[in-house]
């Protein structure tokens, strides 16, 4: 059933209807403007009305909802949205569909619904908005799911369309073959549910790889965790996901990099900035700055290495992989680590 284009800035998202509709209208319209879709821009036409009816089903969007929606093509699923919604922020990058899409809803009641805005999504300030649908191209996939989980004020849900392999990164548990830093940065911030592949068929023309699509709904309220810290720690355990975390800590690199900020961290005070209330009992440091400390003397013959050790022994997580660990895990890790003065950031 569906398809993801590899390369690209965005990808539209129309079926193909009866001639006699005017949702066929449009579309027959961008023809005879000479519009050809831009397989760079990752432009396949979505042809099958059950994968769209089930996308705006899977959004349950309200009356009251902004909808931000990222390459909306000529506009099959922005009717859509637009009939269900307040108002509806579509994101294009390329400047015919975009006109099309204005043709299509002008001198309609839907017209003062859509706020569109051109450019580069992942260069543009976005605005406030509840519900978020988009057909992704792949190489904006992983920055793109990022800045929207960490935009502010949060959303409700978003539902998009992936290459079908990095969805089900997006929900791979440990002990997975996909689980990866890209499945544990997404779910500590988000709920993750796989809702429908979607095969290469339903697409004009036919991609090379399959979709799937995906529902994200965030965390509310966040975790109380500098996303910075833990996407450092991240960062080290999945050097090597199938290694130890000893080994991964024992890299010359990484002890160089710890040695470095805890020398720094212990130099230097902070600002208290402490949250309670993450499960396993962990107090994780989430504002931009360090945890309060007094400053210290870094011993003569300290050695990070030895340091670390201590931790992981203590936590017993030195002889564990990153690929066997939860959330829960790597929370209480951070924790440990930050206690002991070893920072990431």
């Amino acid at each position: 059933m569906g398809k993801m284009k590899k390369s690209g800035r965005g990808r539209s998202t129309d079926e193909v209807l009866p001639a006699s509709t005017p949702r066929a209208a449009a579309a027959a319209s961008a023809v005879k403007s000479g519009i050809v879709f831009n397989k760079d821009f990752g432009q396949h036409i979505l042809k099958n009305p059950l994968v769209v009816q089930g996308i705006i089903d899977k959004a349950a969007i309200k009356s009251t909802d902004t909808v931000l929606e990222i390459g909306p093509g000529t506009g099959n699923l922005t009717v859509k949205l637009l009939e269900k919604g307040k108002k509806v922020v579509a994101c294009e990058v390329d400047p015919r569909l975009a006109a099309e899409l204005q043709k299509r809803v002008m001198g309609t009641p839907l017209h003062r619904k859509l706020h569109l805005v051109m450019g580069d999504v992942l260069k543009a300030d976005l605005p406030f908005f509840d519900v978020c649908v988009a057909n992704m191209p792949y190489q904006i996939s992983s920055p793109f799911v990022f800045k929207i989980l960490l935009h502010r004020p949060l959303f409700r849900c978003a539902v998009l369309m992936f290459q079908r392999e990095f969805a089900q990164r997006l929900v791979a548990k440990p002990g997975d073959a996909l689980y990866c830093r890209l499945s544990v940065n997404t779910q500590l911030l988000a709920r993750v549910d796989h809702v429908m592949k979607v095969g290469r068929n339903n697409f004009r023309p036919p991609p090379k790889v399959e979709s799937s699509v995906v529902r994200i709904e965030p965390r509310n309220p966040p975790p109380p965790v500098d996303f910075e810290e833990w996407d450092g720690l991240l960062r080290i355990a999945f050097i090597r996901k199938n290694k130890t975390l000893a080994a991964c800590f024992h890299s010359k690199s990484v002890l160089k990099l710890l040695e470095s900020n805890y020398r720094i961290f212990c130099a230097a005070a902070q600002p208290p900035r402490r949250a309670q209330g993450c499960s396993k009992g962990c107090s994780l440091v989430y504002s931009l700055g360090l945890p309060m400390h007094k400053q210290q003397e870094v011993p003569d013959k300290f050695d990070i290495k030895d340091h670390i050790d201590a931790v992981l022994t203590t936590t017993g997580f030195g002889e564990k992989r990153a690929k066997q660990l939860d959330v829960d895990d790597f929370l209480s890790l951070l924790s440990a680590m930050n206690d002991a003065d070893v920072h990431f950031r």
